[in-house]
């Protein structure tokens, strides 16, 4: 099943003991057969809890960065500006990378969180309040998509991924157009095309609420790919990817539900 995170596109992730099986030569054969009975060593492979601790310590991290960049956003706004794009340059290292890599995918967390940190300080200084409303209701979503994925009460599904993929290619195109007209001056709005009205509701509160719903089916598609690295046996290194690619969604969702709550304030 295709999936919008591309952390999650090593075979460990898609196809059964894709990291697991390997081909031995009759001399190998021979050899293992040789050698003395083996005491018990532990199977380094992909867990559940493995990966939770491993996002936990980014998330950690994330937060730590988080109260860095509120400082810096309130005094060298531009570091800000900085860290965002040293994210950016993180994130596409660690989504090329064949193998996951600690360091970056935790350096890749210190920057975000430094970009979260520094772009909710000026959020909260324009609309009071909006940060600690953003906060609670991504972990909301979060905890509510969690638990309904591990009661089995929704799973992934081929069609809704498609219908997912489609409207984040589409929303993907409309934020690089409007990125481009404000840039260009087509529009002074502090949202540019969001602050158009649509029947007396604001595009960008629509849009919002769309994006909820996308980035809680983006957590089941990261769920159910981790789901399945463990049953493939993937190494235990994947759970770092398992959190990178959590952390992405979650960031993601936050900035989306930070700007739907912002524009209702506007």
């Amino acid at each position: 099943m295709a999936t919008n995170n591309p952390a999650f596109k090593n075979p460990a992730f898609t196809q059964p003991n894709a990291m697991a099986v390997q081909t031995a030569t009759a001399s190998e054969l021979q050899d293992m057969y040789n050698r003395p009975a083996a005491t018990f060593v532990p199977a380094d492979r992909m867990t559940i809890e493995d990966t939770v601790v491993k996002s936990a310590i980014a998330f950690g991290i994330l937060v730590v960065g988080a109260v860095a960049g509120w400082a810096l956003g309130a005094t060298m706004p531009a570091l800000v500006v900085g860290a965002a794009i040293i994210g950016f340059v993180l994130a596409l290292v660690n989504i090329f990378k064949k193998e996951p890599s600690a360091p970056l995918i935790l350096a890749y967390a210190a920057a975000q969180g430094v970009f979260v940190g520094g772009i909710s300080y000026i959020f909260e200084q324009m609309w009071a309040g909006v940060v600690i409303q953003a906060v609670v209701a991504t972990l909301v979503v979060v905890g509510v998509t969690l638990a309904l994925f591990a009661s089995g009460k929704i799973r992934a599904s081929k069609r809704a991924t498609k219908i997912f993929l489609i409207a984040m290619v589409g929303y993907l195109v409309f934020s690089l157009i409007n990125v481009g007209m404000q840039m260009f001056g087509v529009t002074d709005d502090a949202f540019g095309l969001r602050s158009a009205p649509v029947f007396g509701i604001p595009l960008g509160l629509i849009l919002g609420v769309l994006c909820v719903i996308m980035g809680a089916y983006s957590l089941v598609l990261d769920f159910d790919f981790i789901q399945r690295g463990v049953q493939n046996r993937a190494p235990r290194k994947f759970g770092w990817s398992g959190a990178f690619g959590i952390m992405v969604t979650v960031i993601w969702l936050y900035l989306e539900i930070l700007r739907m709550i912002a524009i209702t304030r506007d």
